[in-house]
């Protein structure tokens, strides 16, 4: 099993800590590419494919970097919902 096939089973299966770090893992392996909006943007996070023509915007969760539950959710839902996964 490849490193993107253990982290796409990893986040199918909503783990409760699932950091930042990996999400911005998984989406860079499904061709996007992280935006961070300017000096504006605070800990708003944009990942951009531009084959697909597809974006989801994320929060950098903070003071930890565990991603919340239903944020995890949203995003598995939003990769399934496209195809992704």
């Amino acid at each position: 099993m490849t490193k993107k096939e253990k982290l796409i089973e990893r986040i199918r299966r909503l783990p409760k800590d699932f950091t930042f770090a990996e999400l911005e893992s998984v989406f860079l392996q499904l061709g996007f590419e992280k935006d961070d909006k300017g000096k504006t943007s605070g800990s708003r996070v944009r990942f951009y494919n531009k084959d697909k023509q597809m974006q989801y915007l994320a929060h950098k969760p903070h003071p930890s970097s565990i991603i919340k539950e239903k944020a995890l959710k949203d995003i598995v839902n939003y990769l399934i919902n496209n195809k992704l996964i």
